[in-house]
């Protein structure tokens, strides 16, 4: 039977725990010879206790190999082992890499030079514009964008990665068959048209609370360097900062506001040495690239704009605004916002966000 075979169920009954995967085979040699080895053998294991394996044990010995063997052409995802050559010789070298990686799209996207844009679930306006421009910017370099798919900043990266018709590999917490959160499905087929997603889940896992920080060491662990965007004190961005850092990657992030909970991730780690991103042309220089001219953001010139749409777009910034403060400063009718609000975000101006926010849109 194709070696392969033992690869794939231990890593299906291990899935997400790669160091007790590399322990096994350290001990073992080989994951054949290890799914031979009588139960008792496992008592050597370094630093482990018989208990600790028993749920391991059951599983492997529940395992129909034939049905490992078919279990691939049920799913529509192709599989890379560690052992192959298309594997990304950076994620090879961190402590603990994946060594079964399923997949859906471009997977020639995974030795590119790659840069992460990680940040909060819960990002403002600011955060949103700066991540879609940055991702824009990187993607005319020919950079390919990392990031894990979640709302907010990662789902910024990936939109503003794909406008630009760049490169952007997604990496899930859950099977790369599982759409999570749902209301980036759209956004996940479409990467997976021009990208990549992979995970080290199986097809048909859904997503859990321990999955996301192991998952995050692949984020870094495919990256030359993490930029994080926004993020609180305590978060998965952060999470993944300390990994890239111990990984060797390098770490930079975008400055905020001192009065954000959203900018204290950010501005923290800048405080303790992370080189600040003030544009896309700052990654560029720290990746030893030339230095880009980023594009300029779209303005009102060269657009004809009406009295009501010139006075709303001086009202408006990067922070998001409710409508009804809108209507007051501004003086107009409700009605008359509304219709200026519409072809302003027409005109690609601003953008609306949920619960009647509007906001520059920083294209």
């Amino acid at each position: 039977m194709d070696d392969k075979i033992y690869w794939l169920a231990w890593h299906i009954i291990l899935a997400g725990q790669a160091r007790k995967f590399w322990t096994i085979m350290e001990y073992f040699g080989t994951p054949e010879n290890a799914w031979r080895a009588p139960d008792q053998e496992f008592i050597g294991l370094a630093g482990s206790r018989p208990s600790s394996h028993v749920n391991m044990l059951v599983r492997r010995r529940n395992s129909d190999l034939s049905k490992v063997a078919s279990y691939l052409d049920k799913q529509e995802a192709s599989v890379l082992f560690y052992t192959d050559v298309a594997y990304p010789g950076q994620l090879k070298n961190i402590y603990d890499p994946p060594p079964v990686l399923f997949w859906r799209g471009r997977v020639d996207c995974l030795n590119d030079l790659s840069v992460a844009l990680v940040g909060s679930r819960k990002a403002t306006p600011y955060g949103l514009s700066v991540t879609e421009n940055l991702a824009r910017e990187l993607s005319d370099a020919g950079v390919v964008v990392v990031s894990g798919l979640a709302r907010g900043i990662d789902a910024a990266a990936h939109r503003g990665t794909l406008d630009a018709g760049g490169r952007t590999i997604a990496v899930l917490g859950c099977g790369v068959d599982v759409a999570y959160p749902k209301e980036n499905a759209r956004l996940m087929d479409s990467i997976v048209q021009n990208g990549l997603v992979i995970s080290e889940f199986p097809p048909g896992i859904g997503p859990e609370a321990w999955h996301f920080p192991v998952r995050n060491r692949i984020i870094s662990g495919l990256c030359k360097l993490i930029v994080v965007v926004e993020s609180a004190e305590r978060s998965g961005a952060l999470i993944t900062a300390h990994l890239a850092l111990e990984q060797g990657r390098d770490v930079m992030a975008v400055p905020g506001n001192i009065t954000s909970k959203l900018s204290r991730g950010p501005n923290e780690l800048i405080k303790q040495g992370a080189a600040p991103v003030l544009g896309a042309g700052d990654i560029i220089e720290e990746l030893g690239l030339d230095v880009i001219k980023p594009e300029p953001r779209k303005s009102a010139e060269g657009l004809k704009l009406d009295d009501n749409e010139k006075l709303l777009l001086k009202l408006l910034n990067f922070e998001s605004v409710p409508l009804e403060i809108i209507v007051q400063k501004s003086g107009l009718t409700a009605g008359e916002v509304m219709s200026a609000l519409m072809f302003l975000e027409l005109k690609g101006l601003i953008r609306q966000m949920p619960g009647r926010l509007y906001a520059l849109s920083g294209k």
